[in-house]
């Protein structure tokens, strides 16, 4: 499976010119928060994302973090993984994820791997509904390497083989 390790991220350093570049005001804060997205491939919570920042800006409050990536994701820099625990994601280019049911890590999976069905599954529902489908995101789930190897029973989810 094609992983993405950080494609489609601007490098770090850029991440004070681009916010200039978006007309956004550049502030010590929405740098890092930005910064500290864009450094992860982890789909990190915002929680995770202040106790990063702090690192660097001790003073910085969970609220100040929610409203710069709101901020950041409303201007396309960083996109949200909706679910009960918003998760962001600094790797804006078209593509999917995996999740592991059992850890709850994220990896990004290349999109032109499923291009061709999705455009198919595209088709298909915009003619058996009427709906006009201008995108589509594609979610797998399983156990992750790390997990299967912890753990080598068979975790009971549909279409699991055991090796």
């Amino acid at each position: 499976m094609g992983i993405i390790a950080k494609k489609g991220r601007p490098a770090v350093p850029l991440a004070e010119a681009v916010l200039r570049d978006q007309g956004l005001r550049l502030t010590g804060p929405r740098r890092v928060v930005l910064e500290v997205v864009w450094g992860t491939d982890s789909h990190p919570t915002a929680e995770w994302v202040h106790a990063k920042v702090r690192r660097r800006l001790p003073r910085v409050s969970l609220g100040t973090v929610y409203r710069n990536l709101r901020v950041l994701v409303a201007e396309g820099l960083v996109r949200e993984r909706p679910g009960p625990h918003a998760r962001f994601d600094g790797n804006v280019s078209d593509h999917h994820h995996f999740t592991c049911t059992a850890c709850g890590r994220i990896v990004d999976v290349a999109g032109p791997l499923a291009d061709s069905q999705a455009r198919a599954l595209s088709a298909r529902v915009a003619s058996l509904t009427g709906l006009r489908v201008t995108h589509q995101r594609i979610e797998f789930y399983g156990r992750c390497r790390s997990c299967r190897a912890r753990s080598p029973r068979r975790s009971g989810l549909p279409g699991e083989r055991r090796r």
